[in-house]
């Protein structure tokens, strides 16, 4: 029989480990992007099937971004342009 183990009591866990704080820490600008974009489409009220017909692209693609993909800049106006955004990148 297979043990359930909620995802909250895994990170919990994960996060005692020294090099699984390293590596999340050296992911947090895509994660960062990640949300960005999620954020930016569920508040225009939009499936990523959506965002995908006014980028002319895939739903995949858009997931792939979503997921943490190295987006090019050109990519990231065209999400921003279909989620009726506006792209702004900042070095601080």
């Amino acid at each position: 029989m297979s043990k359930t183990i909620h995802v909250k009591k895994l990170f919990k866990e994960w996060r005692k480990e020294p090099e699984y704080i390293k590596e999340f820490e050296e992911l947090e600008e895509e994660f960062a992007i990640a949300n960005a974009l999620i954020k930016a489409r569920t508040q225009a009220n939009l499936t990523q099937s959506d965002v995908a017909k006014r980028m002319n692209t895939t739903q995949s693609a858009v997931a792939r971004l979503e997921g943490g993909a190295n987006p090019s800049i050109k990519m990231l106006k065209r999400y921003a342009k279909a989620t009726g955004t506006k792209l702004s990148i900042q070095l601080t």
